[in-house]
């Protein structure tokens, strides 16, 4: 008679995974044992206890102290790319099961977004949106860069729509828009007809940008630099429409992402493309890493683009400042 095989080991949080996934994941989010206690509204030596078992159970060694900042070993990363969407979709079971019961139609959905991904590529979006789903409320939050990162990070906003330089590693970013770099200038300028136009023929002219935190500027003065053309700035102002309504003042010229140029502004300007010194830029939706989109946030990205977030449909690449 053959002997039977050793019972497998059993740990006191075993029998409910959930637990000491959750306490994992808090850890690895928040990077502080004592903070996750604080957010799941428990003991710290509670959550470390979980820790504990969770390791034992798993044969792995998930953390490790860096300084006063708890960090994850290679093993913890595997694990919270793994848990994360499991436990923030079963948290967030009851809203979602809610907005089913109640249909589409319900609800509200935030999505953040820079002044000219709302003036120029939301419109139309928006107003389809509100045609298919008018019950839902849908807010609109007029941000740029790391603070529609951080809406986005603390769940204050279901997705954002703009454009993305670096991705971060707890982001999703789909690139759908891809714009050209565009010099724009008085119809009667000089550069509006001269041909085969280089960016030393630029140089002469001063140019109005946007304030220099912003992407555009640091770009400009990246290009200009790696190609060792001078360039003077005539003037520093936000928001494309004003850049738009001085350089057609003649008071500079400007370089612009085409999302900025309507049919209007080509009877009052003249563009030219700069592509072949300056990369294009895209735009696109930007989700935090393993949420549950909600049948909202689903039904807008839908109309910029079915399927977005299905696997296969986007990569992680693309330009930046919303």
């Amino acid at each position: 008679m053959s002997a039977k095989p050793p019972p497998a080991p059993r740990f006191a949080y075993k029998g409910d995974r959930l637990k000491p996934l959750r306490a994992f994941c808090q850890t690895a989010r928040l990077g502080s044992i004592s903070r996750a206690a604080e957010a799941l509204f428990l003991s710290q030596p509670a959550v470390t206890l979980q820790l504990q078992a969770l390791e034992r159970d798993l044969g792995a060694r998930l953390l490790e102290r860096s300084g006063r900042r708890i960090t994850l070993t290679r093993e913890g990363e595997a694990l919270y790319e793994l848990a994360r969407p499991l436990v923030e979709g079963l948290d967030g079971l009851d809203a979602v099961f809610r907005d089913r019961v109640r249909g589409l139609d319900a609800g509200e959905l935030h999505v953040a977004a820079g002044s000219s991904t709302i003036l120029y590529l939301l419109p139309a979006i928006v107003e389809a949106f509100k045609a298919r789903h008018p019950e839902i409320r849908l807010s609109l939050h007029n941000v740029t860069g790391a603070g529609g990162l951080e809406l986005l990070r603390s769940d204050a906003v279901d997705l954002a729509v703009g454009s993305m330089l670096d991705v971060p590693a707890d982001l999703d970013y789909a690139p759908v828009y891809r714009f050209e770099p565009m010099l724009i200038t008085p119809r009667d300028h000089p550069l509006a007809t001269k041909s085969d136009l280089t960016l030393q023929d630029l140089s002469p002219y001063g140019l109005i940008l946007p304030p220099q935190r912003l992407t555009t500027y640091r770009l400009v003065d990246l290009v200009f630099q790696q190609n060792r053309v001078p360039y003077t700035v005539a003037l520093e102002v936000g928001g494309w429409e004003v850049i738009k309504q001085y350089v057609a003042m003649g008071l500079g010229i400007s370089i612009v992402t085409a999302i900025c140029l309507t049919d209007a502004d080509r009877e009052r300007l003249a563009a030219r493309s700069l592509a072949k010194y300056f990369p294009s830029r895209s735009y696109g939706v930007v989700v935090r890493k393993g949420k549950f989109l909600s049948p909202q946030a689903r039904a807008f990205t839908g109309l910029i683009k079915p399927a977005l977030f299905e696997r296969g449909g986007y990569d992680e690449t693309g330009q930046s400042e919303r």
